[in-house]
């Protein structure tokens, strides 16, 4: 008995190895998959014989090879699953559409031809879509996908008819229109409840926004569209309470709200609109709130990031827009802290809901309960003007941030980052509204005055922000993603840093602007001459000049600082960014307004009424020392090693394209006080030739390549400017003169490559970045 149960078994294994020989051939599985299967296969086999079991014991293992050998002789699974996505979710979507684009051709068609009347069209668009609806119903049982897009083409073709009905042949009154739009709707939300299916949804309740001028009249009557979209939010919101299909929730709200800022940019009028604006602006809010909520309470979902811009858009749209209505309107501008009251106690009433309910996480609670607090604070500013309003933002933002950092609650923390920019766009629209603007003959007291004072007690704020977010024992909440992080840890300092510069350099444009606005001159008529008024619009060139220059401090005082203290990376290469900007505007702006300040020395232009002292001429050498400090502190900086970059190359060329247009610049500025005629021609290009040849030398001496093919361009260009500009405007002894002067120097830098030819190519890798 047991030598024929071991023969069987024998047989029973060769039958596998056949099979699973067939089945290498037919589609080369991995050696892998075919040793479990075969493994898989003697282990049953093993168990029937232990069982005792030798009748029919080895049909269920053939049985399983079989079902494994037809899984593995099939198609991909990924293949399978692309093809069933195509063909009964991909295709019927493509056909309905392409089906009611062929039905507007078929209707465009016969309205150009004139071939049927307009109610038989509107008639027929009817038809069509209540067999495509009934042939859906039909199919429902058996083909329920296939079934709920048919049920959405047919609503949208019923949408369609309506507002065709309405708007184009005005086959059926207004408020017909509205009642049968208000069925459709009704019939789609139950439809999409009743199929399950979010498709039903978007082809319905947001497909219904494309037909928004059904609802309104050409007298600007938008009572009906804002009634209308109310009740298709309010079908969305039966929707979120029964159903988990936030993408509906998306597209209205983002529909919503795009159309009603459109209307209010475009057509809102105070006088015609104001109760209406408030009244439909109250209801998206409260709608889409209660929407939002219906998701966090009934489904106990975790409270993210996306719920917290979600919350805080419709909290800030409708306290934006609501402000503006209100600010602009004669009794409204008076209410504005009782709006902004209402908006804190809304919040609180549904704060205390869910925390007596226990109904969400404690986030979602001291979120809103964030919301409260910003609310009642904002409350008093409202009623404020000017820089309160602005200190108080910034005061709370670095409030709430502290709260949410040391005491572990992001909610509050998130809450802050909104607030931040608020209160930054405030100090923006401060400096925009400087008093010397408003009140231009004032003394204003440089440092000493209130914007001054509101720009530091800014800083305060945020540098204080700036500490908190910067100090590892204080780490950001977990429910801010990585890339967020790296926003958030990059603005915060750089709005800090953006403050500090602009803090000053308003308080030196405000002097100068003050200066200007003094200068003003009334010359009386008189038998010569009519009456006149002058200002020194140099003024305004100085001003220039001196933002100029404290730019260069401030970024020579930022590297300092960076280098010894800080050491960031991040900070470094904006910083060094920055610096390259500032020397090319100096390059460009400065040097030319320099010019400018030389011409009028030199013709003492209004010198009867203003002092044109050395100070026009004496300007551009302070100047140039700014920028001389400048480069030697780029000079440290490039060599630390905190910035993991080599920056050498990139230096030495800024450096002598600074050096080489400055020295044009004096050349220029010196030869124009001579009163020369040939500062432009002869002067520049003997200057450049000797530049380029001194590049020349210090590149073989310093074995630096990129100093030579610069000094060749420099001359190239040079020669360029020699044949094609100078050569048409010099007399015949500049001209020798600097073809005999270029010519030795082109011998004497072909000399030098021939002598130093070992050097040059024997030279070294650039060295490492030194400490």
């Amino acid at each position: 008995m047991f030598s024929a149960q071991i023969n069987e078994i024998r047989s029973e294994i060769y039958k596998l190895k056949t099979v699973g020989e067939q089945i290498t051939k037919a589609v080369q599985p991995e050696k892998e998959i075919q040793k479990i299967i075969r493994e898989n296969q003697i282990e049953n086999v093993t168990e029937k014989v232990t069982s005792g079991d030798t009748s029919g014991e080895y049909r269920s293992s053939e049985k399983t090879l079989g079902f494994v050998s037809g899984k593995t002789e099939s198609t991909p699974s990924i293949s399978l699953n692309l093809e069933k996505f195509i063909g009964e979710n991909l295709i019927n979507k493509i056909g309905i559409v392409i089906l009611v684009i062929g039905v507007a051709i078929g209707v465009k068609y016969s309205i150009e031809h004139k071939l049927i009347s307009p109610l038989t069209r509107i008639l027929l668009g009817y038809v069509m879509g209540l067999s495509l609806l009934g042939i859906g119903i039909k199919l429902k049982t058996n083909y329920e996908n296939y079934s709920a897009v048919l049920v959405s083409g047919a609503m949208t073709i019923m949408y369609f008819m309506t507002y065709a009905a309405y708007n184009f042949y005005q086959l059926v009154p207004q408020w017909l229109a509205f009642v049968l739009m208000v069925i459709f709707t009704v019939f789609t939300v139950f439809a999409s409840l009743n199929y399950n299916k979010q498709i039903i949804a978007h082809f319905g309740l947001v497909g219904a926004y494309a037909v928004p001028s059904l609802l309104s009249d050409n007298s600007g009557n938008v009572t009906i569209l804002y009634s209308y979209m109310a009740i298709i939010n309010i079908g969305i919101l039966v929707i979120s309470f029964v159903k988990y299909w936030k993408p509906i929730f998306y597209s209205s709200f983002l529909l919503t709200w795009f159309m009603y800022i459109s209307w209010y940019k475009s057509g809102y009028q105070t006088a015609e609109h104001f109760g209406l604006a408030l009244t439909f602006l109250t209801v998206f809010f409260v709608i889409f709130y209660l929407t939002f909520l219906a998701y966090k309470l009934r489904k106990k979902e975790k409270f993210e990031l996306e719920d917290i811009l979600l919350l805080l858009a419709n909290s800030f749209l409708f306290y934006g827009i609501g402000y503006s209505i209100l600010v602009h309107h004669e009794v409204g501008k008076q209410l504005l802290g009782a709006f902004t009251i209402g908006n804190a106690l809304i919040h609180l009433i549904v704060s205390l809901v869910i925390y007596k309910q226990k109904l969400a996480d404690r986030n979602l609670f001291y979120f809103v309960s964030g919301l409260v607090l910003v609310f009642i604070t904002t409350a008093i500013p409202v009623q404020l003007d000017g820089n309160w309003v602005t200190l108080l933002w910034a005061g709370e933002a670095a409030l709430l941030f502290w709260i949410g950092r040391t005491k572990t609650s992001p909610a509050y923390e998130i809450l802050s980052y909104p607030l931040m920019i608020i209160a930054f766009m405030s100090i923006l629209q401060d400096w925009g509204n400087g008093p010397y603007l408003k009140q231009p003959q004032a003394d204003i007291l440089p440092i000493l005055n209130i914007n001054f004072l509101t720009s530091l007690l800014f800083l305060a704020s945020f540098g204080f922000i700036t500490f908190l977010s910067q100090n590892k024992k204080c780490d950001f909440p977990a429910v801010i993603k990585d890339e967020l992080k790296r926003v958030i840890s990059i603005s915060i300092p750089a709005i800090f840093l953006f403050t500090l510069y602009m803090s000053f350099r308003m308080e030196i444009a405000s002097y100068f602007q003050q200066l200007f606005a003094h200068s003003e001159i009334t010359v009386l008529a008189n038998d010569d001459y009519p009456a006149s008024q002058h200002f020194n619009f140099q003024l305004l060139k100085f001003k220039s000049v001196w933002i100029s220059n404290y730019s260069v401090l401030f970024l020579s005082i930022l590297s300092i600082v960076n280098i010894r203290k800080l050491k960031n990376k991040q900070l470094g290469l904006v910083n060094l960014g920055l610096t390259a900007l500032a020397i090319a505007v100096f390059l460009i702006e400065d040097l030319y307004l320099f010019s400018e300040l030389r011409g009028v020395y030199l013709k003492q232009t209004l010198s009867q009424f203003y002092s044109i002292g050395y100070i026009y001429i004496g300007i551009r050498y302070i100047s140039m020392g700014f920028i001389a400090i400048l480069f030697l502190i780029t000079y440290k900086y490039i060599r630390q090693k905190f910035l993991q970059k080599n920056l050498r190359i990139e230096f030495d060329l800024l450096l002598h394209s600074a050096v080489l247009w400055i020295a044009s610049s004096e050349l220029i500025s010196w030869m124009d006080l001579a009163e020369s005629t040939q500062s432009y021609k002869l002067g520049l290009s003997i200057l450049w030739g000797v530049y380029a040849l001194l590049l020349i030398s210090l590149g073989i001496w310093k074995k630096k390549k990129h100093l030579r093919i610069g000094a060749i361009t420099v001359f190239a260009v040079t020669l360029l400017k020699l044949f094609f500009y100078d050569i048409s405007y010099l007399d015949t002894i500049s001209k020798t003169i600097v073809f005999v002067l270029l010519g030795i120097l082109l011998l004497i830098i072909s000399f030098l490559y021939n002598k130093y030819k070992n050097v040059i190519s024997d030279e070294p890798t650039p060295p490492k970045l030194a400490d």
